[in-house]
């Protein structure tokens, strides 16, 4: 074949596989929304069907009022993750105020491990089962050295781990890379509003959480500021991946 005719094919190509994701195939255009949201949704199925156990080290940190300097409280744990089972925790080391590892971390904890259990976990997914989301105007956005696609997210179901805010997608492959706004029921009656952020990098293929930051004002408690960050990771993968 020649030069000019396998330039023609490799276009031909190009403008089919984008028809087949439903986007444009000019740059000008708006990407289409549904398709959009079905990668996200693919990315997130994907996810949870090839990752068999994950585990890493996480450092928690608690700070009360203006100071995110010193924390009221620390703890290092790690956390594993085995599909179909949910999470466990093993606690590496703790420091700090006793009462805030006893009513605050601990408790945080055993959230984690209780939206995690089988029956549980895919409430808690960033998906459109779980979502009403509505793609943001305008070209892909760049975030953290990524592309990204900006959709404005709704929970359906309100609960203390879901948000109404906004989530940053991979434009590549739908992966999520940052989620933030605020949650959708406060976790007790002596909190107020909820302000969560968390941002995701691509580890093996799939999206994980590597920084988390949660920010309450309650007239009881002040402001507190916790901060999750996320090292070590190991993965196990379904054979074949």
């Amino acid at each position: 074949m020649d030069p000019m005719r396998t330039r023609a094919a490799r276009a031909v190509a190009r403008v089919f596989l984008l028809g087949a994701l439903g986007f444009a195939a000019s740059p000008a255009q708006e990407p289409d929304a549904a398709a959009v949201i079905r990668l996200i949704d693919a990315a997130v199925q994907a996810r949870y069907d090839n990752l068999l156990e994950i585990s890493d080290i996480e450092h928690y940190a608690v700070y009360r009022g203006q100071d995110e300097t010193h924390p009221a409280a620390e703890m290092i744990v790690k956390d594993t993750y085995r599909k179909g089972e949910g999470k466990t925790y093993a606690i590496l080391s703790q420091s700090g105020s006793g009462l805030v590892i006893r009513y605050g971390l601990k408790p945080l904890i055993d959230n984690e491990q209780s939206i995690n259990m089988p029956g549980n976990v895919k409430q808690s997914w960033f998906t459109s089962a779980n979502y009403e989301m509505k793609l943001n105007a305008g070209e892909a956005q760049k975030l953290n050295g990524r592309d990204c696609f900006v959709l404005a997210v709704t929970a359906r179901r309100k609960a203390p781990n879901t948000i109404d805010g906004r989530l940053w997608a991979d434009a590549g492959d739908g992966s999520l890379v940052q989620i933030d706004g605020i949650a959708s029921q406060n976790p007790s009656a002596f909190s107020g509003a909820t302000h969560m952020m968390r941002q995701y990098e691509n580890i093996d293929g799939f999206a994980m959480a590597i920084h988390a930051r949660a920010e309450s004002r309650s007239w009881f408690l002040g402001r507190t500021v916790v901060t999750i960050d996320y090292s070590d990771y190991k993965l196990q993968l379904k054979a074949g991946k």
